[in-house]
């Protein structure tokens, strides 16, 4: 007996199915079990059986906002940003690596904090383009939008601008150095150690309420 079955449809119980296909529901289950691991038919506890692959949900960008936290944030970026650098410093053209040096200028520059956020900001994006690999253009920027949302949301205009000695400064100079010496460890290094210091002033309670990179 042969059934044919539109993807997603969701199989009869194991009993009916079983008297259906005249076989023990021990053996059903195997046979299942064994379409289940070549991806034919998909389990959900509670709802039965479905054909085809399991589905995957894949959430928008204003419901990670919603589930997500600075923290979980501060460890998706010390994982992935680090690695672009890498990629960074050994795919970015001389017109990244000139861009880049322009960015930081700004940043020294500005006049404001949101002048540097923006400056930051650029810069950041520039390692992401300059790894010449567009979808992890696009995860760095998926992974920004929400960031931006989350820990920097409520970053107020003001006439302060960032002090001189601004740790990132420093920080800035060695990643884009890196970069442009094609030291690929040593672009990920100093990456992760900015990082690591931004992930500091935004977990410490005596530092300032936006953490500022």
């Amino acid at each position: 007996m042969r059934h044919d079955f539109a993807p997603g449809t969701r199989l009869p119980p194991e009993r009916d199915l079983s008297e259906t296909l005249g076989v023990s529901r021990g053996e059903l289950r195997k046979a299942l079990a064994t379409l289940e691991a070549e991806g034919q038919v998909w389990r959900h506890v509670g709802k039965g059986t479905f054909i085809g692959s399991r589905r995957v949900e894949v959430m928008s960008l204003s419901e990670i906002d919603r589930v997500t936290n600075p923290a979980e944030v501060m460890r998706a970026r010390l994982l992935i940003e680090p690695m672009l650098a890498r990629e960074a410093a050994l795919n970015a053209t001389q017109d990244h690596i000139e861009a880049m040096a322009a960015c930081i200028l700004r940043t020294r520059s500005a006049q404001t904090w949101r002048q540097y956020e923006t400056a930051d900001n650029e810069f950041h994006r520039l390692i992401a383009q300059a790894t010449g690999n567009r979808l992890l253009l696009a995860l760095f920027d998926a992974l920004n939008a929400v960031r931006r949302a989350v820990v920097w949301g409520a970053l107020r205009s003001g006439r302060q601008r960032p002090p001189d000695d601004h740790h990132s400064f420093a920080e800035h100079d060695r990643i884009a150095a890196a970069i442009a010496q094609r030291d690929l460890s040593g672009a990920a290094e100093a990456m992760h150690h900015h990082l690591r210091a931004v992930q500091k002033q935004l977990i410490d309670p005596k530092g300032p309420t936006i953490p500022r990179e």
